[in-house]
């Protein structure tokens, strides 16, 4: 019995911990949009001075500069979305839907490159990527309601199709734009922008906020879908509820993870709490926080070594995975579901 109390005490020291660490970084992005403002540009400035302790400290020079503080901010925003919206696609055996949107985000991408570069336009890639994957996400949701193909078949295609159109594009806009596509396929700290990082902000505080709101009926749907039904729920809107968050977080995880590494955070630490998780709620917690635990040393990794910040992330993900299985010890019901 005296397991327990410090098994949930750690737990929730690790979700304030992380929950702490997320406003902070929101405290960042606030401040930076309003540092024109007398008392704002302040604050803002001990954000630099901190940053600037820190490059003392670590013998670095990254951490007093602005886009090292975006990156930051979206990798954390990042390790808490996509393992909380992940845990739901694991259960659900929809994993491979995180790659199929990542894919459909790269045509997204491509769709923005090539706008920019045959319209002169200065055209937002993220916001693209964006529009698209959100498309995307629909589109597989309506071939799965109104097809008679089996379940994962409409993922498959819409998975293949959509990279097939992003490579097409990317080929074909080469002719009339210089387009740099590498940084967007294996992450970079800076493809962050300042727009960027805004947008995954709100993203996340609105994707915690709908999880919070509905996660009842999301755990009804999740273990019993036919039940749900039969209890009148609205199925449908529920589950394009759920891939229309996984595009959001997937297009917000694309700027540090890259797009070929992204569903990797949807799926790895939940596959890692699973391991030492006894209830659907503590897989949650543990998730986000191995997430974060991923995030942060990948990203230690990447400024200290200069290697790209989505392999980085993924390498001590599958670490944490690996050291689970070791800790664990026991056989888990969850882990298999």
């Amino acid at each position: 019995m005296g397991i327990l109390p410090s098994r949930r005490a750690i737990e929730h020291a690790g979700i304030a911990a992380t929950a702490l660490l997320a406003l902070v970084m929101l405290g960042f992005i606030v401040l930076y949009w309003l540092q024109d403002f007398p008392v704002a540009s302040g604050l803002y400035e001990q954000y630099r001075a901190f940053g600037r302790l820190m490059d003392a400290a670590l013998g670095t020079n990254v951490f007093r500069h602005p886009f090292m503080w975006q990156s930051m901010s979206t990798g954390v925003f990042v390790g808490i979305v996509a393992p909380l919206v992940g845990t739901y696609l694991v259960h659900r055996e929809m994993a491979l839907i995180g790659e199929t949107l990542a894919h459909t985000a790269f045509a997204g991408v491509a769709v923005g490159f090539l706008v920019g570069g045959v319209t002169g336009w200065d055209v937002p890639v993220l916001l693209s990527a964006l529009v698209v994957a959100v498309l995307g996400a629909l589109g597989v949701e309506w071939l799965a309601e109104h097809t008679d193909t089996y379940g994962d078949v409409p993922i498959a295609i819409m998975l293949t199709g959509s990279f097939a159109v992003g490579t097409l594009l990317i080929s074909y806009g080469r002719g009339y734009t210089g387009i740099n596509i590498e940084s967007y396929l294996f992450g970079s700290l800076a493809v962050v922008t300042v727009e960027g990082a805004r947008l995954m902000a709100i993203l996340s505080v609105i994707v915690v906020g709908i999880i919070a709101a509905t996660y009842k009926q999301m755990l009804f749907i999740t273990f019993d879908e036919q039940a749900a039904r039969v209890a009148r729920l609205d199925v449908t809107w529920y589950n394009t509820l759920l891939i229309v968050m996984t595009a959001v977080v997937v297009v917000g995880a694309m700027q540090v993870l890259g797009i070929i590494l992204v569903a990797a955070m949807l799926v790895i630490p939940v596959a890692t709490a699973t391991q030492l998780a006894r209830s659907f709620r503590e897989t949650l917690y543990l998730s986000i926080i191995f997430g974060q635990l991923a995030i942060i040393g990948g990203f230690a990794i990447s400024v200290h070594q200069g290697l790209p910040s989505g392999g980085s992330i993924v390498i001590v993900a599958i670490a944490l995975y690996l050291l689970a299985i070791g800790l664990a010890g026991r056989s888990n019901p969850l882990a298999t579901r």
